[in-house]
């Protein structure tokens, strides 16, 4: 039993060619189940180097020159290739055994359909921003892992999000280079009769075709749409070519192919979903396409609405008002008017226009503007926020809206992803812990993160030491390509390769550069983050990596003005900005920092999820109660910074706090962490990172998270319904 959603695909591009003693490295390339299987990286990395280090994705590997005769005539070589296919193998043909197959596997006859903006598996494909996407990311990957039968919604952006880079001032630069999708592990979609699939789209006076490509994450498949093809006019084919792109119109364009296109690709595949998921209200115009589908089909109107509404389950993720999509009354009259109203074609009209209207206005009551977020409250059966607090808020802001109460089920991240090498490594050696199963070890079962006490002190130590090292070395190396490009000298180039000292206590800060999130609140006081930083007995070092929005012009004068501190006398060599915040990135990170700063203004981090990655590889985590600290803060597993009070007066709340974290760098944090015993280890810094990892493998993991999504969401509404469509 696979329990895996299986769709029609066209074969692999024809550029793919490997010897036929190594077929199964195409299987492999092709699912992104590599890229949280550290053995499949580290065989595409023994074919070529150096392509791998360039690129770190297979297809691209597999796809260029390659001398493959050493290889094949390497017994060593041969029989890595064989265990990690064998391993693929396995992983896909079996299913009865995890979590949801044992448990529920009798209460589900079709897929979950889980739509959503962004998707982040791997820094390769660059579909994602920031927090969201690599959410969904992992959403993908333990739904694999766990065998619960599930298929991806969402866009392929050719250009992603944009590349970022650091000139001279601190001033981010943007970058969207265009991605070739024949050396990405995609594949088409394949229509009824074997072509290439291509759905329509009606988009205010006119229609465009959606190319429809298939991402495999291990069981799971994802949709990705593009307009990018000859079909379309040259004024259409850049809707799906940047993720967020600024435009107001151009974005409503995009949520059209998202919702709308997306239903349509389902259809055209035979995939007729359980159970709907709009992860954020970016996908809420499935919702309309749904309900004239119903009302084409003879259903009346308001019988349509709630035959959607039964079946759909929505998640809300933050509660900073420019995170919740709205739009221009008149510019959705013109753009999704025509779906709605009709204008003479088959696939449209049925659902008046007006009351789709009446179902988006938001909680203000504002007529003038179209709000998502409300449209996916009214018509989805159960609605989630994404961590207890964030729940209180939700249901406070979103009262006047939803009917019914917004449940809190708090975000995870997905463990065999983000434990570093080294930790991954202790924990199998020493607990016999599998990552991978980590759905059939369950709370139930015997939880191996309660036996972390008996993991031998100096294993810990070294398996941390030699992931800070990483860090340090891949810190270094980004720097020197700063500096470089800044035109700096020789001098200062040698002068960074004493940057970063793997001794020093080493905290992480990186995220989004909002203004909320207050990454600048460590500079409140600048004498007093001076005399810590450069304690001669007990220094501090500071890494900061993230991007602001491209419109967001007060988030990037913070990163301007963070970096100009780095580069100041008082700071050089012990703060550093890393430019272009990324996936892998963001790994040396949570693996390689001691502490995980997070500073948000209460309450307006909905969840956050870095610091459940840090925590997962020993680091400790000081941070404002907000967000998952919030519930996941035991008192003896980090450091609150202040209290759950919030004062209305936000200098004042920024002093208070700033006053906070400072008395804890300088009396818990920094003499912990340097009191050392007499084999030269921090016993009780030991301890408080075993607490750390305890009281989040489990707790703040996807697949804890998905527990409770197919418990409190998928399953009651997944109830059978009459009719052709859900």
């Amino acid at each position: 039993m696979t329990n895996a959603v299986v769709l029609r695909a066209l074969p692999t591009p024809e550029s793919f060619r490997v010897p036929p003693r190594l077929e199964g490295l195409r299987r492999v390339s092709y699912n992104l189940w590599w890229s949280w299987h550290p053995e499949a990286r580290a065989l595409f990395r023994r074919i070529h180097e150096p392509r791998w280090i360039a690129t770190r994705n297979p297809v691209t590997v597999c796809s260029g020159p390659i001398d493959w005769e050493p290889l094949l005539e390497d017994p060593k070589f041969l029989i890595q290739v064989d265990e990690v296919v064998a391993a693929f193998d396995n992983y896909m043909a079996s299913g009865s055994d995890h979590w949801f197959p044992r448990t529920h596997g009798a209460n589900l006859t079709n897929p979950i359909a889980y739509f959503c903006a962004e998707f982040g598996w791997h820094e390769s494909i660059t579909l994602y921003s920031g927090g969201l996407g690599i959410l969904a990311g992992d959403h993908m990957k333990a739904a694999s892992d766990m065998a619960l039968p599930l298929v991806g919604v969402g866009l392929l952006y050719r250009r992603g999000y944009f590349r970022q880079t650091i000139d001279a001032d601190g001033h981010q630069e943007h970058a969207y280079p265009e991605v070739d999708l024949s050396l990405l592990p995609l594949v088409r979609a394949a229509g009824a009769n074997g072509e290439q699939l291509v759905v329509s789209i009606p988009l205010g006076d006119r229609r465009v075709s959606a190319a429809v490509w298939i991402a495999q994450i291990g069981r799971v498949p994802v949709l990705l749409l593009d307009t990018d093809i000859s079909a379309n006019s040259e004024a259409d084919r850049p809707i799906t070519h940047i993720l967020y792109v600024r435009g107001r119109e151009m974005r409503l364009h995009q949520e059209m192919v998202l919702g709308v296109g997306g239903i349509r690709a389902l259809r055209s595949l035979g995939v007729a979903p359980s159970v709907f998921h709009l992860n954020e209200g970016h996908s809420a115009l499935n919702l309309i396409e749904r309900a004239r589908e119903f009302v084409v089909a003879g259903e009346p109107l308001e019988t349509a609405l709630e035959r959607v509404k039964r079946s759909t389950v929505f998640t809300i993720h933050t509660p900073v008002s420019a995170g919740n999509e709205k739009f221009d009354v008149d510019l959705v009259k013109r753009v999704v008017g025509p779906l709605c109203d009709g204008t003479g074609e088959a696939d449209s009209g049925g659902v008046p226009m007006q009351r789709v209207l009446d179902l988006a206005v938001g909680a203000e009551g504002d007529r003038a503007t179209f709000d998502m977020t409300a449209l996916s409250l009214r018509l989805s059966r159960g609605a989630n926020a994404v961590s207890k607090l964030h729940a209180e808020t939700a249901n406070a802001t979103w009262s006047p809206v939803t009917g019914s109460t917004i449940l809190g089920i708090t975000n995870g991240v997905h463990m065999p992803t983000w434990a570093g090498r080294e930790t991954r490594a202790v924990y199998e050696r020493f607990l016999n812990a599998d990552l991978d199963q980590l759905d059939t070890a369950g709370p139930e079962a015997s939880a191996f993160w309660e036996r972390l006490g008996s993991v031998d002190a100096l294993a810990w130590w070294d398996a941390h030491r030699r992931q800070k090292e990483a860090l340090g070395d891949f810190l270094r190396s980004s720097i020197r390509r700063q500096l470089a490009r800044h035109g700096e000298s020789p001098e200062a180039l040698r002068q960074a390769d004493q940057f970063f000292d793997p001794t020093v206590l080493t905290i992480g800060f990186a995220r989004r550069f909002a203004t909320y999130k207050r990454a600048n609140l460590l500079f409140t006081d600048l004498d007093r983050l001076e005399r810590i930083v450069n304690d001669s007995e007990r220094p501090v070092q500071i890494v900061f990596a993230g991007k602001a929005h491209p419109a967001d012009r007060a988030g990037q004068e913070v990163i301007r003005d963070i970096w100009e501190k780095s580069r100041s006398d008082a700071f050089r060599g012990r703060i550093f900005v890393m430019e272009d915040y990324d996936m892998r990135t963001a790994r040396y990170l949570v693996a390689g920092c001691d502490v995980w700063l997070n500073t948000p203004r209460r309450p307006l981090e909905a969840s956050g999820t870095s610091g459940m990655k840090a925590a997962a590889n020993g680091a400790v985590n000081v941070s404002i109660l907000d967000g998952w600290w919030d519930e996941g803060f035991t008192g003896s597993n980090g450091y609150a910074i202040g209290d759950t009070s919030i004062n209305p007066d936000e200098l004042l709340q920024d002093e208070s706090d700033a006053e906070s974290l400072y008395r804890i760098l300088e009396g818990e944090v920094a003499p912990r962490f340097y009191d050392r015993g007499a084999d030269g280890l921090p016993t009780a810094w030991l301890d408080l990172a075993r607490a750390s990892i305890g009281s989040t493998l489990w707790r703040f993991s996807t697949t804890r998270m998905l527990h409770e999504y197919c418990e409190r969401l998928y399953l009651p509404a997944s109830a059978p319904q009459t009719g052709a469509h859900r």
